[in-house]
C-alpha cells in the first residue's frame, strides 16, 4: 500500500486568515528556504567564512563561535550541498537544516519597534548594520536574527516554535496594523 504524503508548510494554518493585501509592516513567511548549518573547525574559522562569502547566491548568518547558516531562495538543497562539499572537509563541516527550521521576513518602517516587542538587543541602524546577525531569544525561543535591508529583518527558528513566534510577532505588531502572508 502506497501513501500519498501533501506538503504543507507548518504556518499554512496559522497564516490563513491573516493573508490580506500586503501593508507598509508585514511579515512574510518564506515557503521553501534552504538553510545549511556550517561549522568551521578548530583555527578553520576565518577560512571557512571567507569561503562561504565567496559563494554566490547564499547569506551567510552569524550562529556562534565559527558557526554560521549558509540561507539561500534560489539554490536548490542538493546544489547548495554540492557548492558547500567543495569545501575542504579539513576545515568545514556543515549540514542540512531545511525541513527543521523556518524563515519569517519582517519589512516596515515599524519593524525596529515591533521587534523591539520581542527581542533584548539594540535595533539602531547604527548598532545593528545591515548584513549583521546574531543568535537570540525571540518571543522566548531560540532563534537567529539578520538584519537584510534598511527596514527589513529575517527570524530564523526553530519548526517546532514557528507558530508560537509566529501568533506572538503577530500580536507584537497589531497596533502598526501589520499584515501577513506567504513571500512571492
Amino acid at each position: 500500500m502506497s501513501a500519498a504524503y501533501q506538503n504543507r508548510h507548518v504556518l499554512e494554518d496559522h497564516i490563513s486568515g491573516f493573508e490580506a493585501e500586503p501593508n507598509p509592516n508585514h511579515l512574510a513567511v518564506v515557503r521553501r528556504p534552504v538553510i545549511f548549518s556550517v561549522l568551521g573547525h578548530a583555527g578553520q574559522e576565518g577560512w571557512t567564512l571567507a569561503a562561504l562569502k565567496a559563494m554566490p547566491d547564499i547569506s551567510v548568518r552569524h550562529v556562534g563561535p565559527g558557526e554560521w547558516l549558509a540561507v539561500s531562495e534560489t539554490l536548490a538543497a542538493e546544489s547548495l550541498a554540492r557548492d558547500l562539499a567543495m569545501l575542504d572537509a579539513a576545515r568545514a563541516s556543515f549540514f542540512e537544516q531545511s525541513d527543521g527550521r523556518v524563515v519569517l521576513r519582517l519589512s516596515g518602517p515599524s519593524v525596529r519597534r515591533i521587534l523591539a516587542k520581542c527581542v533584548a538587543v539594540d535595533l539602531h541602524p547604527q548598532v545593528f548594520a545591515e548584513g549583521q546577525s546574531a543568535s537570540m531569544l525571540c518571543c522566548h525561543v531560540s532563534a537567529n536574527l539578520a538584519r537584510t535591508g534598511p527596514d527589513r529583518f529575517e527570524i530564523i527558528v526553530p519548526r517546532s516554535y514557528a507558530g508560537s513566534v509566529f501568533e506572538e510577532v503577530m500580536e507584537m505588531g497589531r497596533e502598526f496594523a501589520l499584515t501577513a502572508g506567504f513571500a512571492d
